[in-house]
């Protein structure tokens, strides 16, 4: 949907040079925002600054410095950039499982805090945390995301409290597995582990608990994103909504 709903807005979106990342800048700029566009990847983030008509940060969300030195006057904060690793407990890395806390949970939580005096100065702001099924349900050999998008949940509650006065909301959009590239590495891991073919991962294995068995289209996940940061849901914070096929409806 194109509209002019966020004509004037600055938004940042994490994450964005990919997947759902991208699909939220596209969404965010057609309805009127400037984007910044934060990726690891220079030329990934490049491309869809290039085609949003925004701008391209490239920031390893692992270093506080890094983020730190990302715009702060922005309107709408998107929380979305993260990764999978995938272990039992006993095998997990502890380097892995604590960068995986500081890119989901502690650039976050440094993004909201620069960006909160300038949403609170024009008494309005939006942030969104792409959280996940698993911010809600946890599955086995997942320690560091699950751990993550947990605690992603508690922030964006603490944040929805503080600025509820403010005029400044925040939510986060849980969905189960959508089809980017870090879900597509895992069918095709799965498959390889399982010797079975990557369709049979998909409907067997990672949506097993979901009532509809297909992966979810990122531009469905921006479009919810896109939604929540409009004037209509000024009433909606503190919120967690699933878009997970069905998953915790079991």
């Amino acid at each position: 949907m194109s509209d002019n709903g966020h004509a004037g807005r600055v938004a940042m979106v994490t994450g964005a040079g990919s997947g759902i990342g991208r699909a939220c800048a596209r969404a965010l700029a057609a309805a009127g925002a400037e984007v910044h566009v934060v990726d690891l990847d220079r030329a990934a983030a490049e491309q869809v600054a290039a085609e949003v008509g925004g701008r391209a940060h490239v920031a390893d969300l692992a270093d506080p410095g890094a983020v730190d030195a990302l715009p702060a006057a922005v309107d709408v904060l998107v929380n979305n950039a993260g990764f999978q690793h995938v272990a039992a407990l006993p095998e997990f890395p502890l380097d892995t499982f604590t960068r995986m806390q500081q890119v989901m949970v502690t650039a976050p939580f440094q993004l909201v805090r620069n960006a909160l005096p300038h949403m609170y100065a024009r008494g309005w702001g939006r942030i969104v945390h792409v959280s996940s099924v698993h911010g809600l349900r946890a599955s086995p050999y997942k320690a560091g995301y699950v751990t993550a998008k947990h605690a992603l949940e508690g922030l964006s509650k603490v944040v929805a409290l503080e600025g509820a006065a403010h005029g400044v909301t925040s939510n986060c959009v849980n969905p189960g597995y959508v089809d980017t590239p870090l879900v597509r590495a895992q069918i095709a891991d799965q498959a390889a582990a399982h010797g079975i073919d990557e369709s049979e991962v998909v409907e067997d294995v990672l949506l097993r608990r979901a009532a509809l068995k297909e992966l979810i289209d990122p531009e469905e996940v921006a479009e919810l994103v896109r939604w929540l940061c409009g004037d209509h849901a000024a009433h909606i914070t503190g919120a967690s909504l699933p878009m997970d096929g069905g998953w915790t409806a079991a």
